[in-house]
């Protein structure tokens, strides 16, 4: 039975309009029975699978309950992750676009605290913020919670399962007596139970029955794979198992940008699909996508929304996704009209309890897999090129070429020699030469995935507070005095408060030196004089201190930027394990 328009639900107009805009012509059915009572200011306790539309189910109803004119915190949600606080302030934003003045803003351990301090003071009315950081505030007096009106628990079972009941209890205790709240979880354990007993109002309950995650047809898989091995792995398996079509997903328009580069500068055909493409842009792409000129497709979820081609072979997670639902709805892209599919997951380190949440979400293993060596793509390339020719040589139609095999005969050159050179050019023309990345070093084994009773998982937004960062009074002209000419070793020391580390892919082997890099970061980035930090040297690579809110215009002004006439790739650096 479809649910009734988004119009029947009693939303004010400026929240009807953004939904239009987006596209979204019906809500889905926990909208459609959470956001009524919750706009009559009743308590609500949505059991419903993670995602399923639920993000919007309690975004909308807050929005609607925010006086802009009023530049106070009016709306608290609490997340468990900062990725998952990150990304529903954005859905927050996307919904309340029509809402002139509204205020917004995520809190979350990792991240400067200053910048938050500075949006709380400006007069966010909607604050969106993991348990760990929000205490912090509260305790630092920098957020008020005497006002707020509505307080959202989202995944409540997992942060109370990551251990923040402590830190849930002494938010949701300093809020008003007159309040609303709305829990929302995918389980309701004991924990889940006496939460809201304590301080719930007689809640409404709202339940939607999961229905079946996952196809059959559809192969899943994952790899254990560092951020900076991820093209030279996707590569590996493409090579191995060349798709007709596929679609690799990230989860920033950054990195679908940088996967597509990637992909693209190593011969293969591929186009992308992000939030900044325009609308004519993104049929252009998808036609050839569909027609075959475009192999494989990078993109964001919200970008893929609406995709419907029966003919792909398989799906990459190339970013793992922050919730379940994402990955059912990704993976969902292969396997269909009763054809076989794959899915592809990379994932590291703490990457590895999302996969579990995945798995309990779709109640399916997901196999890990090895990564195929450089040796085994060799082979299946060679395989693949005997293939064709065997298949060439059967069907004929090369007559029109005797004439030039006749010619190298009468030159001396034997029949085994032509064909040797032809399957040489082939192989060059159609492959690429492997990297070697830390991966192909390790034994067989990766991270242990012990989630016994009583295990916690570990708290992702719990990260220390990170300290101001020291002055630097470093001239452009000359490197920054605390510098280190480093060996093999990887370890540059710690990064200071307030700084981030970027890895420049040159080092000392191609001559560079820190007065190169000094120069690159002042001029070409346009960073303040004597803002850098440690410069670290090592054969192959190099490593600077940066002030973290410049970081990302460091590496988006020297994208085309040479050292020593030499192309480089910068990025975050993301330690010697990766």
């Amino acid at each position: 039975m479809d649910t009734p328009p988004f119009s029947e639900l009693g939303l004010p107009d400026d929240l009807l309009a953004a939904i239009e805009t987006l596209g979204y012509e019906r809500p889905s059915p926990i909208q459609w029975k959470a956001i009524p009572p919750a706009l009559e200011g009743k308590d609500i306790l949505g059991l419903s699978a993670t995602g399923s539309g639920k993000t919007a189910a309690f975004a909308l109803p807050a929005l609607a309950s925010i006086d802009v004119k009023k530049a106070y915190p009016q709306v608290l949600i609490l997340c468990p992750t900062r990725e998952l606080a990150v990304q529903v302030c954005e859905e927050v934003h996307r919904l309340g676009a029509k809402k002139q003045g509204l205020q917004a803003t995520p809190v979350y351990g990792g991240a400067p605290i200053d910048r938050q301090l500075r949006a709380l003071r400006s007069g966010a009315q909607l604050v969106v913020g993991t348990p760990g950081r929000l205490l912090d505030h509260l305790r630092r007096g920098s957020f008020d919670a005497s006002r707020i009106k509505m307080a959202i628990l989202d995944e409540a079972d997992r942060m109370l399962d990551m251990g923040f009941k402590e830190e849930m209890d002494e938010v949701l205790a300093a809020l008003p007596k007159e309040r609303q709240i709305l829990f929302f979880s995918a389980t309701m354990n004991p924990g889940v139970s006496r939460f809201i007993k304590k301080f719930g109002n007689n809640p409404e309950l709202i339940e939607i029955e999961q229905k079946a995650m996952t196809v059959s047809t559809v192969e899943q898989a994952y790899y254990e794979v560092r951020q900076r091995s991820k093209v030279e792995v996707l590569s590996r398996i493409l090579d191995m198992n060349p798709p007709r079509l596929g679609i690799i997903f990230c989860n920033t328009k950054r990195s679908v940008d940088e996967c597509t580069e990637d992909l693209v500068n190593r011969g293969y055909a591929a186009d992308r699909l992000h939030g900044d493409i325009t609308q004519q842009m993104r049929e252009r792409v998808l036609k050839r996508f569909r027609d075959g000129a475009v192999e494989l497709l990078v993109a964001t979820d919200v970008a893929a929304r609406g995709l419907d081609i029966d003919e792909i072979d398989i799906v990459f997670n190339y970013d793992l996704p922050t919730d379940p639902e994402d990955y059912v709805h990704r993976i969902g892209r292969t396997g269909r009209a009763g054809r076989s599919g794959r899915a592809v997951s990379f994932v590291f380190g703490r990457e590895i309890y999302r996969l579990q949440a995945i798995e309990r979400y779709t109640r399916q293993v997901i196999k890990r897999e090895k990564i195929p060596s450089v040796e085994q793509v060799e082979g299946r390339r060679a395989d693949i090129i005997f293939e064709s020719l065997k298949e060439r040589l059967e069907t004929g139609g090369f007559d029109s070429y005797q004439e030039n095999i006749d010619r190298l005969l009468e030159q001396g050159h034997t029949p085994t020699d032509i064909a040797g050179a032809l399957i040489t050019m082939l192989r060059e023309s159609n492959g690429r030469e492997g990297e070697a990345i830390q991966e192909d070093r390790e034994p067989e084994g990766g991270v242990k995935r012990d989630n016994k009773k009583g295990k916690k998982e570990p708290r992702e937004s719990r990260e220390r507070e990170p300290r101001e960062a020291r002055p630097r009074y470093d001239s452009p002209d000359r490197p920054p005095r605390e510098y280190e000419r480093g060996g093999a070793k990887r370890d540059a020391g710690p990064v200071e408060g307030g700084m981030s580390r970027l890895f420049i892919s040159l080092g000392k082997g191609a001559g560079i030196m820190p007065k190169d890099i000094v120069g690159m970061m002042y001029r070409e980035a346009g960073l303040p004089d004597g803002c850098l930090g440690r410069i670290t040297l090592f054969p192959k690579h190099c490593l600077v201190d940066v002030p973290e809110a410049l970081a990302d215009q460091a590496i988006q002004k020297t994208r085309n930027a040479k050292l020593r006439g030499k192309a480089f790739r910068m990025d975050i650096d993301r330690g010697p394990n990766q």
